[in-house]
């Protein structure tokens, strides 16, 4: 389910939550409301409230984690591409059609990520041509071997993290998280509304209040999917890779 969808659904749930306590607010008789079930409603909405606050603080601090750790998996990727040409450039000649093979994957990895805009989750850099043809090469002395072997190393480390990407990106946060959160938030709002006087200015401040909370919902949703949301980690470091690419 997708964070616009899902911060819409909880936009009613909260703000449809509000409009009931308000409708109920004119139903309910008058000592129902009294300054002693006032201060009860008020105490226990103050623990509904730190709840969620403390859930959202969780929920940030999860994605924010993520979308780092996606940042520096692209720029150690990057990198990595960087020394596996330096690397087969040092080897020789030899690898002139492996470095024209790596300098391709990227490209295809780049097109990939505006293909991910669109909600298009592919793995990753495919480098397991280059490491047969790695594998195929013959060393001619002790430099060559380290080098192939270094080569090897680096492709393996960037297949690695090619068939990790797919793992993470699936997960996201726990639904029954999310609708633990939502419901928490009705709860909370339906209290505004419930204690609220039913007039114009209480209720575009309850519209906008709950149009925050759950557009916040939805950045936070956002971010915890680096590849594929509206907030995504930036293609820089692999542009910047690939300008360095099959230079003597």
């Amino acid at each position: 389910m997708s964070p616009l969808l899902i911060g819409f659904i909880a936009f009613l749930f909260v703000f449809g939550a509000a409009a009931a306590g308000m409708f109920a607010r004119s139903r309910l008789p008058d000592h129902h409301l009294s300054s002693d079930s006032r201060e009860a409603i008020k105490l226990a909405t103050a623990i509904i409230g730190t709840l969620s606050a403390l859930a959202l603080g969780l929920l940030i601090a999860s994605a924010k984690r993520s979308f780092d750790e996606a940042g520096a998996e692209l720029r150690t990727s990057a990198a990595r591409v960087v020394l596996l040409d330096r690397t087969m450039a040092h080897y020789g000649p030899e690898t002139a059609t492996l470095r024209v093979a790596l300098r391709k994957s990227l490209e295809t990895r780049l097109n990939e990520l505006r293909d991910e805009r669109e909600g298009l989750l592919h793995e990753g850099l495919d480098v397991e041509p280059i490491q047969t043809g790695l594998r195929h090469l013959v060393p001619a002395n002790d430099g060559q071997r380290w080098l192939q072997s270094r080569a090897l190393q680096l492709s393996g480390q960037l297949s690695e993290m090619r068939w990790q990407r797919p793992e993470t990106e699936t997960g996201g946060f726990p639904g029954i998280f999310i609708i633990i959160l939502v419901f928490w938030l009705a709860l909370l709002f339906a209290s505004f509304g419930l204690l609220a006087p039913g007039n114009a200015t209480v209720v575009a401040t309850l519209f906008v209040s709950a149009l925050s909370v759950t557009a916040a919902l939805v950045l936070i949703i956002d971010m915890d999917h680096p590849y594929l949301g509206f907030i995504r980690v930036s293609e820089l470091p692999l542009r910047l890779a690939l300008a360095r690419l099959g230079q003597p």
